[in-house]
């Protein structure tokens, strides 16, 4: 997991200087859908200055859908962790996806039909109220490199683990 040294202390003061909003950068992917996963995090004060970046592998037979999900999930709870619960009630946070089937399920424009991501959609909602303001926002691919780069490279050395596991030291 890639994962930036701003301290905890550090990161409380930020926010404490801006008072105003977390920009958080997600994106999920799967290589073969379903297939490998892996979510990439990007945490940003106001002014789009990188506070914390994270990457994880989440393991086999995932969806695209599900690995945007859990990015999601996976960013409010490291938001939750970093700041404090008193601290993130206070901003408002804004969640960033190249997803657009993500953000319209989340914002309630579309249903959520498929029942793999209904738990996830409630695991979304249930942190959302321990967090304020959370706002929802779709941007485009474009936008949305850092996060794209970090999932691809948690794929990329878990299948390069893969190949050490199989064939020895690669």
């Amino acid at each position: 997991m890639k994962n930036w040294k701003t301290s905890k202390s550090a990161c409380l003061n930020i926010l404490k200087m801006s008072k105003s909003k977390i920009i958080i950068y997600t994106d999920g992917g799967s290589r073969g859908n379903p297939g490998p996963g892996a979510l990439g995090v990007v945490i940003c004060d106001e002014k789009s200055k990188v506070l914390k970046e994270y990457s994880e592998y989440l393991g086999e037979n995932l969806t695209n859908n599900e690995a945007e999900y859990q990015a999601v999930i996976f960013a409010l709870k490291k938001a939750k962790a970093l700041f404090g619960k008193k601290a993130v009630k206070a901003v408002e946070v804004e969640v960033r996806s190249d997803s657009e089937l993500l953000i319209k399920q989340l914002n309630g424009e579309y249903k959520i039909m498929e029942p793999r991501i209904q738990p996830l959609f409630l695991q979304v909602w249930n942190l959302k109220i321990d967090l304020g303001r959370v706002k929802f926002t779709a941007i485009s691919r474009e936008q949305n490199k850092e996060a794209d780069k970090l999932v691809n490279e948690a794929l990329d050395q878990q299948g390069r683990k893969g190949l050490t596991g199989l064939f020895g030291q690669v």
